[in-house]
């Protein structure tokens, strides 16, 4: 279902005004990212990305023109380890944040995975 632009713009402006929505959107994409939801995590980066860093100047800080960012924040896109990374930095950087990650024990037994 496609978003109004109505509500798009709605969230880019809470982002602009709001440095703690705009961490937990962070926060969120990185999760959504982790937990093997990436196609959701790339639209959310790229709202904090038209809200925060912008296109033009994340391509100069990622290394690739304009439109291939666009691509690989996209539904469908698929950015490389290296371009994620850089992704992450210059949006972290623009919010004045750090990333943390934290590993925890799920409860109950984990599976097993067989070497071939």
């Amino acid at each position: 279902m496609a978003l109004t632009r109505d509500f798009k713009e709605t969230v880019v402006n809470r982002i602009k005004q709001d440095p703690e929505f705009a961490q937990a959107l962070l926060d969120e994409a990185i999760s959504l990212f982790l937990i093997g939801e990436p196609e959701t995590a790339r639209l959310v980066l790229r709202d904090l990305v038209n809200a925060t860093v912008g296109f033009e100047d994340l391509s100069a800080h990622v290394g690739s023109p304009s439109k291939s960012v666009h691509r690989m924040l996209s539904e469908r896109g698929n950015p490389n380890m290296d371009n994620l990374s850089a992704i992450l930095a210059a949006i972290a950087t623009v919010l004045n944040v750090s990333v943390e990650v934290t590993i925890v024990k799920k409860k109950g037994n984990g599976k097993t995975f067989k070497h071939a």
